[in-house]
């Protein structure tokens, strides 16, 4: 997740989508009960191979690393390579019932046709350890690495890619279906296309519509040899221009989605306020932050597809180094309040899934080990044993799985934002309330 792609959308990327706000609220939508989520409420933690792993072998992205010198260097991460075991027992402890990693295609075949044994007893134990302590794997298939050597035939430019894709998944979908994995076919693929672009020079247009073949084509070789499997692709859902933004992909892959996978972070910044504003972001921790957005996430995908199964597979909230937000908004703060509006989703007839929280560790956020996201802080820059530190998160996340949710009564610490700021039109059209 996250990335620079973040930034990017707030600062102007999706300015257009200023045409479709709407002044004021034509009416507000009626306050409901929000009961708990219930006992079979999936609830997760999310991590990426890249991002946390480390002892990463030749890729698209070490060689992106290798050409931004200003960029953090990669090193071990926080080496989730040697520490699997113990991360997956910090997960156990807070009680969640799916670990979400990914399985990266480089660290399998670091020659074209030569597949890594040792690789892959890699992932054999980490998944075995997933399911021995009680949760179920969710397998991220391309969370945006692939092999140096694909990179130097072209990336998603070349004609070859989508077959050698296809070849590689195949094989762990073989290898892994027996453990009854929830699959994430393409890791936020417009965020994915947006790297490429700026990185390698990617033909958007041509990626987009190869993305969408592989996640066809390998959905429906999941479902051959795993008939009752879970698939999705995780939409980074941008407010005020999810349509604009997601929308030709989701026309593309939405006939195939066993759950709408969605990711969310951000709330929206209408640029007459963003002009306004003493400078643009900074990094991932200066954009705006409104839980109640999530509930406008769901609501969009529960129109489009009535009655599919929603899933968050991200979601949580960055700090910069370690440091307290500015506006003083806590990460348990932040959990809490969201998990009321997924309640408040659910109790409105939307069939919500599960919930990830990204992520269990902070990690390398694409460029920078600044941007910390996780529910155990890790100091890369400063701590060699790359200790992980409990936030206030940790004990927050704890309690709501033991409780199914906040309790009834609860309410959120913050109340609503301006509807302008959330995800317009839809935040100002039918604006939801706090009771």
């Amino acid at each position: 997740m996250r990335t620079r792609f973040r930034c990017l959308v707030a600062t102007g990327l999706v300015t257009a989508a200023a045409l479709l706000l709407v002044p004021g609220a034509a009416h507000t939508a009626p306050a409901t009960t929000t009961g708990v989520l219930g006992d079979d409420f999936l609830w997760g933690v999310a991590a990426s191979g890249f991002q946390s792993e480390g002892q990463s072998p030749d890729s698209n992205w070490t060689r992106y690393i290798e050409a931004n010198p200003g960029w953090d260097r990669l090193g071990d991460s926080v080496d989730f390579r040697d520490r699997y075991r113990s991360d997956i027992a910090l997960a156990q402890q807070l009680g969640v019932k799916v670990f979400r990693i990914g399985v990266e295609w480089a660290r399998l075949e670091p020659h074209p046709g030569v597949w890594d044994a040792d690789a892959f007893a890699y992932y054999d134990d980490v998944i075995a350890a997933i399911v021995a302590a009680g949760m179920r794997p969710m397998l991220t298939l391309d969370h945006w690495v692939y092999p140096g050597w694909e990179a130097d035939r072209g990336g998603w430019d070349a004609p070859g890619m989508v077959a050698d894709w296809l070849t590689a998944m195949r094989r762990v979908v073989d290898r892994y279906a027996p453990r009854d994995p929830i699959w994430v076919t393409v890791n936020e693929p417009v965020a994915y296309i947006v790297h490429e672009v700026q990185q390698h020079g990617t033909d958007a247009d041509v990626m987009l519509h190869r993305i969408a073949q592989v996640h066809n084509d390998i959905y429906d070789y999941i479902h051959q040899v795993q008939p009752n499997a879970l698939v999705t692709s995780n939409v980074g859902y941008v407010a005020g221009a999810e349509s604009q933004v997601n929308g030709p992909l989701m026309s593309l892959i939405g006939g195939k989605l066993d759950s709408i996978g969605v990711d969310y972070y951000f709330g929206y910044e209408p640029p007459d306020l963003a002009a306004d504003a003493p400078g643009p972001p900074t990094g991932m921790w200066d954009l705006p932050v409104h839980a109640e957005g999530i509930y406008y996430a769901l609501q969009h995908y529960s129109t489009l597809f009535p009655g599919k199964p929603l899933w968050i597979v991200e979601n949580g909230m960055p700090t910069e180094n370690g440091q307290p937000r500015a506006d003083g908004y806590t990460r348990s703060q932040h959990l809490r309040d969201t998990v009321y509006w997924l309640q408040r989703a659910k109790s409105d007839g939307m069939n919500v899934l599960g919930y990830n929280y990204w992520s269990l560790t902070d990690n390398y956020e694409w460029g920078s080990y600044t941007p910390r996201f996780g529910l155990y802080t890790v100091n890369v820059r400063t701590d060699p044993t790359l200790a992980r530190i409990p936030t206030d998160a940790v004990a927050a996340y704890r309690d709501i799985i033991a409780h199914d949710g906040v309790p009834a009564g609860y309410l959120p610490s913050r109340p609503p934002a301006d509807c302008r700021l959330v995800d317009p039109p839809a935040s100002c059209d039918t604006p939801v309330r706090a009771p």
